[in-house]
C-alpha cells in the first residue's frame, strides 16, 4: 500500500543515518563486517523497546485513553474481545517488536460471566419473572444443550447458557478475524500477536478456551487458516496434562486443532526453569506467577529488579552474533583443539561488542519520554503508571530485557569439527559448550551491570539470509557451511537432515534452559497429521526431558475458491475443481503465505523433510 511503501521508505534510509550517527565506531566496523546484526535498526532512532506481555486486566477493568477520546471498562464479552484486540493493536504502533497477551483466559473469563448475567437480565424482562437468584449461581460447565424437556428456571437457566456460549463464540471468531485484518504500522503488516492460555480451571475461562480454539479450528473468512494470534497452550501438571486433570479433555482438543491449524504451540510450565515458587494452585490471581512466551519464542520471565513474571514486561532489544562467520575464520588451523580455542576468543570478542552495542542502544532508549508512548507507558509497562508525561522513562525501563543471539550452531560445528550436532556425540558436546558460553556471558554482564541480560536462540527471518550471502562473498562455497542460501535456524538441527522425531527433542532439549531469552523446538511431520500423533509427540517431550516450548510443522494447502483442504501432491480442488490453491507453512515463529518467503527462507522451507511418516507411540498414560 501507499502508506507501506512510506514505511519502507523510512526503514531503508534510517539504517545509514543509525550507522553513521548513533553507533560507536568498534560496532560499527563489526556491523558491517558482518559479525553482529542489530535487529529492527531502522527503530533504533524512535527509542522504541521490542515487545511487552499486556495486563489485559487493567484495560478492561479501567479502560484506557491512547489519543482523542478514551475507552470505557467492559461489560460483556463482546466488548473485551474488541479492547484486547484494541490494546494491541495500538501498542504495535508504539514497539517495533510483538504483542502479547499473556493469560488470555483469565482475562476474559469475568466477562463470560456479566455476559451469562445479561441474558438473565433479559429473560427477566421477557418473562416478568425474578430471576435474580440465577444470576451467581455455580455453572459447572458453560456447555448448549437441547431445551427439550426443560422446565421452569431449569430452562432458563439453560437458555441464558446457551446464548451466553454463543456470543462467546462469536467474539473469539471476531478476535481471530481482526487481528487477520486490522493493519498496523502504517498499513504494513497486521499485528505481530501472541495469546497464552491453558490454566484458568474456573467454567468461564475454559469456555473461553473452548471457543476460541474451535473457532481456530474452523478458520477464518472462507475456512482460511488464521496467521494471527500465534496461539501457546500453558501446560501445566496438575491443571490440563493427565487424564484426570480439570483441563485435559481441552489439551486434548488442543491437540486436535494443531493438527489442523500450527497453533497452539505448547509452552511446558513444568520445566524446571519455567518454575515460580508463588505460584499454587488454589490461588485465583495464579497467572500472575506463570511464564508466559511471545509466539515467535521471545521469553521474560527473571527480573533483577522486581517479580519474577513475564506480565507487564518485554524485552527492551536484542542483536545477534554470526557464529559461523567466526568458526568460518578458524578453518585454517590445523590443530582441532587450537582451532576451537581461536574461535572462542573471537567469541569472547564480538560478545564484548554486541554487550557494547546493546548497552549504547539501552542508554539511548532510556531517555525517551513517556508521552511517547501513551499506552504502553501509562497502562502496559510495569511502575510505568505513575509516570508524568515528560519523565523519561530510565525509572522503569531496566524492568526489559537485553538479549544477545545467535544462529547457525549447526553450520558452526561443521566448520569447527567436521560434523553438526545431529551427527555426533562430540559435536553435541561442542555445541552445548558454545551455547553456555554464550549464557555464562550474558549471566556474568547481568551481575556486573544489573540489568536483565539473557541468551537469545534467534528465529532468522531475513537475518539467516542476509548473514549467509555475505560469507559467501568472502569465502566463497563451503560444504556443509555456505553452500545454500540460509543459516540453520539458532541450535536447530538442520531441516533437510534425516533424524527421528525422538532424537531431534532429545538433542534440542538441554539448549532450552541455557536460551532463557527464548527458544523453541519444530517438529516437522507429514501433511494432516492427527491429534493424537500431535499428543504423542508432546507426552514423550514433557516425560522424557526438560524440554520448554515446542511447535508442530507441516504444510497446509487450500482451494481459495472453497476452503477445502489439500494434499501436498494435489495441484487442483479434489471438491471444485480450482486450481487456485494457497499455501501456508512456518519457517520462523510466525506462518506465512508460500509466496511471501524470502529467498532463503523460501529454499529452507523446500529443503525440509518429515521427522516421522508414521505415527510414534510415546504416551505416557
Amino acid at each position: 500500500t501507499p502508506a507501506g511503501m512510506m514505511m519502507k521508505f523510512a526503514s531503508e534510509t534510517t539504517k545509514p543515518f543509525v550507522d553513521d550517527y548513533l553507533l560507536s565506531q568498534e560496532v560499527r566496523d563489526a556491523v558491517t563486517h558482518n559479525y553482529i546484526h542489530i535487529h529492527d535498526k531502522d527503530y533504533y532512532p524512535t527509542k522504541s523497546l521490542t515487545c511487552v506481555q499486556h495486563p489485559l486486566d487493567v484495560i478492561l477493568k479501567h479502560g484506557f485513553t491512547a489519543g482523542h477520546g478514551s475507552s470505557r471498562p467492559a461489560k460483556r464479552i463482546e466488548t473485551a474481545a474488541v479492547l484486547a484486540c484494541i490494546s494491541l493493536e495500538t501498542c504495535q504502533n508504539e514497539m517495533h517488536g510483538g504483542q502479547a497477551i499473556p493469560a488470555f483466559d483469565f482475562y476474559l473469563a469475568p466477562y463470560v460471566r456479566m455476559s451469562y448475567q445479561e441474558e438473565v437480565k433479559n429473560l427477566e424482562k421477557l418473562t416478568g419473572e425474578d430471576l435474580s437468584d440465577l444470576y451467581n449461581i455455580d455453572i459447572d460447565d458453560y456447555l448448549v444443550k437441547d431445551l427439550t424437556g426443560l422446565e421452569g428456571k431449569e430452562r432458563l437457566e439453560q437458555h441464558a447458557i446457551n446464548k451466553t456460549v454463543n456470543r462467546v463464540h462469536q467474539a473469539m471468531e471476531a478476535f481471530i478475524h481482526n487481528m487477520n485484518t486490522i493493519h498496523s504500522r502504517g498499513g504494513n503488516q497486521v499485528v505481530f500477536s501472541s495469546i497464552n492460555y491453558g490454566t484458568d480451571t474456573s467454567a468461564e475461562g475454559r469456555c473461553i478456551m473452548r471457543e476460541i480454539l474451535l473457532s481456530t479450528y474452523e478458520g477464518v473468512g472462507n475456512g482460511e487458516t488464521a496467521i494471527f494470534p500465534i496461539q501457546i497452550w500453558k501446560k501445566k501438571r496438575g491443571v490440563n496434562y493427565l487424564k484426570e486433570d480439570r483441563n485435559y479433555d481441552l489439551y486434548q482438543l488442543a491437540c486436535k486443532v494443531t493438527a489442523r491449524r500450527f497453533f497452539p504451540n505448547f509452552l511446558n510450565l513444568d520445566a524446571t526453569f519455567n518454575q515460580n515458587e508463588k505460584w499454587r494452585a488454589d490461588d485465583p490471581e495464579r497467572y500472575k506467577w506463570e511464564i508466559a512466551t511471545m509466539g515467535c519464542r521471545t521469553r521474560v520471565f527473571e527480573d533483577r529488579w522486581g517479580e519474577k513474571t513475564s506480565i507487564a514486561r518485554g524485552n527492551l532489544s536484542f542483536s545477534t552474533i554470526n557464529i559461523v562467520k567466526l568458526a568460518i575464520e578458524c578453518m585454517g588451523i590445523e590443530n582441532k583443539q587450537q582451532r576451537i580455542d581461536m574461535f572462542f576468543a573471537k567469541l569472547d570478542n564480538i560478545l564484548d561488542i554486541t554487550a557494547k552495542q546493546l548497552d549504547e542502544r539501552f542508554q539511548f532508549q532510556k531517555t525517551a519520554m513517556a508521552k511517547q508512548f501513551p499506552l504502553l507507558m501509562k497502562y502496559l509497562w510495569v511502575g510505568a503508571e505513575d509516570l508524568k508525561p515528560e519523565e523519561t522513562i530510565e525509572s522503569v525501563i531496566n524492568h526489559g530485557t537485553l538479549g544477545i543471539g545467535f544462529i547457525g550452531l549447526a553450520e558452526c560445528l561443521v566448520a569447527l569439527i567436521g560434523h553438526h550436532h545431529g551427527e555426533s556425540e562430540e559435536a553435541r558436546e561442542l555445541g552445548l559448550k558454545i551455547v553456555t558460553y554464550i549464557r555464562s556471558f550474558t549471566d556474568r554482564i547481568t551481575e556486573e551491570t544489573k540489568l536483565n541480560w539473557s541468551c537469545y536462540a534467534t528465529p532468522a527471518e531475513g537475518l539467516s539470509g542476509k548473514f549467509i550471502k555475505q560469507d559467501k562473498k568472502i569465502f566463497g562455497i563451503i560444504q556443509g557451511v555456505t553452500d545454500k542460501d540460509y543459516y540453520t535456524n539458532s541450535f536447530h538441527i538442520p531441516v533437510k537432515y534425516p533424524i527421528s522425531i525422538k532424537d531431534k527433542i532429545d538433542i534440542e532439549a538441554p539448549y532450552h534452559k541455557l536460551c532463557n531469552a527464548g527458544h523453541i523446538s519444530y517438529i516437522e511431520v507429514d501433511d494432516r497429521p492427527s491429534g493424537e500423533v500431535i499428543m504423542d509427540i508432546l507426552n514423550y517431550a514433557y516425560k522424557n526431558t526438560n524440554i520448554s516450548y515446542l511447535g508442530i510443522n507441516f504444510h497446509i494447502r487450500y482451494c481459495k475458491n472453497c476452503g477445502e483442504y489439500l494434499n501436498s501432491n494435489e495441484r487442483k480442488c479434489c471438491k471444485c475443481g480450482s486450481e487456485d490453491i494457497q499455501g501456508v507453512s512456518r519457517v520462523t515463529g510466525y506462518l506465512s503465505l508460500d509466496e511471501r518467503f524470502g529467498p532463503g527462507k523460501y529454499e529452507e522451507r523446500a529443503d525440509r523433510i518429515s521427522h516421522s511418516s508414521k505415527k510414534q507411540n510415546y504416551s505416557m498414560v
